[in-house]
């Protein structure tokens, strides 16, 4: 399907640098290129070459990845890399209904949103409205903004503002174990958790809490990545390892037993 106006694609040039820019069937500013006539990508499709300035470059729609890594940071993102161990491991899919605890800068929120949209939401509670206002900024860019909203407040005792039981439910804090009896009445039975932490001694007051509370299949992980360098004639790995980002600890809900 050809570019339509209001997505965002990104150009690629040969050298593997992307600029991203909204499809508009005007004249259009982009960054470190000018002024284009974005009318020539009304005919022009996903992987489609076209030249600016006597450069060519191929323009592409993005997709969950490009867009986490292009986002307008202010709070620390949840990685790629550990966004999808936790989309795999809480299994999130379409229509699934997500609480998300602290959505930094939007990162883990897009993730979702492509998982579980069209039929699904994401629920988002956040401590401050400006990093909030981010996150939307963000997940505008996606066109998934209709599936998602907010609630300003204190995850550890705020009201999340939904009539529904969540199906997944994530917690990007330092103490969510604290945050756990608030939120545990919005997961389902049998929904899933996943705390994201940075230090140790956290995963352990978070595995701790989650047993006591009754929660099955308690388990944590560490996510370590390394690129490898691919060249005529040799492949290393790469200097830059994408090493310790965070702490993941997943768990399900039991229900409460009958009789």
């Amino acid at each position: 399907m050809t570019f339509q106006e209001g997505e965002t694609v990104y150009l690629e040039d040969s050298n593997g640098k992307r600029t991203f820019l909204k499809v508009m069937y005007g004249m259009v500013k982009v960054p470190s290129l000018g002024a284009i006539d974005g009318s020539r990508l009304r005919d022009l499709d996903d992987g489609d070459q076209f030249t600016v300035v006597g450069r060519e470059f191929t323009v592409f729609r993005p997709g969950a990845l490009e867009l986490m890594e292009s986002l307008d940071r202010g709070a620390q993102i949840i990685s790629p890399k550990d966004a999808a161990t936790i989309l795999m491991h809480c299994d999130v899919k379409c229509g699934d209904r997500v609480i998300e605890v602290g959505a930094g800068s939007g990162g883990l929120t897009t993730a979702l949103l492509h998982a579980v949209a069209p039929n699904g939401c994401v629920r988002t509670l956040e401590m401050r409205e400006d990093y909030a206002q981010r996150v939307l900024k963000n997940v505008s860019r996606t066109g998934l903004d209709a599936y998602w909203s907010y609630s300003i407040g204190d995850a550890r005792e705020m009201d999340p503002g939904i009539d529904w039981q969540a199906d997944v439910l994530t917690m990007d804090m330092p103490d969510p174990w604290l945050a756990l009896p608030n939120l545990d009445p919005h997961l389902r039975a049998g929904g899933r958790l996943c705390a994201y932490v940075p230090n140790m001694n956290q995963v352990e007051s978070t595995v701790v809490a989650l047993r006591e509370s009754g929660y099955a299949d308690v388990r944590a992980l560490e996510n370590i990545q390394r690129f490898l360098e691919v060249h005529p004639g040799g492949v290393r790995p790469s200097f830059d390892t994408l090493g310790h980002t965070g702490y993941l600890v997943f768990a399900r809900k039991r229900a409460s037993r009958k009789g």
